[in-house]
């Protein structure tokens, strides 16, 4: 069994259904995981909603910034009983390959994947290429999603709507377990996946951190907003994906000997 993370205890803190995944590659790099889902993802069935849906034929783009969107966005289409065929001519814009895979899990290919995995560069990469957009475009939300889609849009006059599929929330159930380990001071590594699981464990953790925790966020968005928060100790990797977590944590055992 390979052993680069040398049995070091990781704190994962992503919505329960998402965890495995990542405690599972931790556990196959040699790592012990520690799920602690900090959020709850729900999809919103809603009117608002399923009339949208019924009008999805009029929007040449769909844009997707997470796999919860697209679950969501296809739990509810295939709840309304919506045609699939509906979907072959429109294009789909995932912000990431995680994102686009779960979206090949419907039966739809991803046709714009922007270099790198945030809604900034998704903006700009995508009107670059696309200079000429006549139809509307539709982007997926969440309630906790930032506004650089519809602000970039809106700023180069590209008509667009959007649809709000999910809602994240805090996962107080966990707040005693949570403080339980980090006062118990084991934890080698903190991982975050989301600006939201930095708010939510901000919000939950009682008492100071330990000087030298180590912290891994996701992204450049995550790890900006865990700076706003206070918790500077952080590591990113190159590609924002758990692997590319995974691989930064690796490096940062080797470099410590």
């Amino acid at each position: 069994m390979s052993i680069p993370l040398h049995e070091k205890r990781i704190l994962i803190t992503r919505e329960e259904n998402q965890a495995k995944e990542f405690s599972e590659k931790v556990i196959q790099h040699g790592g012990k995981p520690i799920e602690i889902p900090l959020l709850k993802i729900s999809c919103k069935d809603i009117p608002e909603n399923k009339q949208q849906l019924q009008n999805i034929h009029h929007y040449k783009w769909i844009f997707f910034t997470s796999s919860n969107g697209v679950a969501c966005f296809f739990q509810l289409a295939n709840q309304y009983k919506w045609m699939s065929n509906v979907f072959d001519k429109i294009k789909f814009a995932t912000v990431g390959h995680k994102t686009a895979q779960t979206l090949e899990a419907y039966g739809c290919k991803s046709d714009f994947i922007p270099s790198i995995y945030n809604a900034d560069a998704m903006a700009t990469e995508f009107t670059a290429r696309y200079t000429v957009i006549d139809e509307p475009l539709l982007i997926v939300r969440g309630n906790k999603s930032r506004e650089v889609l519809p602000d970039w849009f809106t700023k180069h006059k590209i008509r667009f709507d959007t649809i709000e599929v999910y809602e994240t929330t805090y996962n107080f159930r966990v707040k005693d377990e949570l403080n339980q380990l980090l006062n118990q001071n084991k934890l080698d590594f903190i991982t975050f996946t989301s600006p939201s699981a930095v708010e939510a464990f901000s919000e939950m953790k009682d008492g100071q951190i330990r000087k030298n925790q180590v912290f891994v966020c996701i992204g450049t968005t995550t790890k900006k907003r865990a700076l706003e928060l206070g918790i500077t100790n952080t590591l990113t990797p190159e590609q924002f994906t758990i692997d590319g977590m995974l691989e930064q944590i690796i490096d940062y055992i080797a470099r410590k000997g």
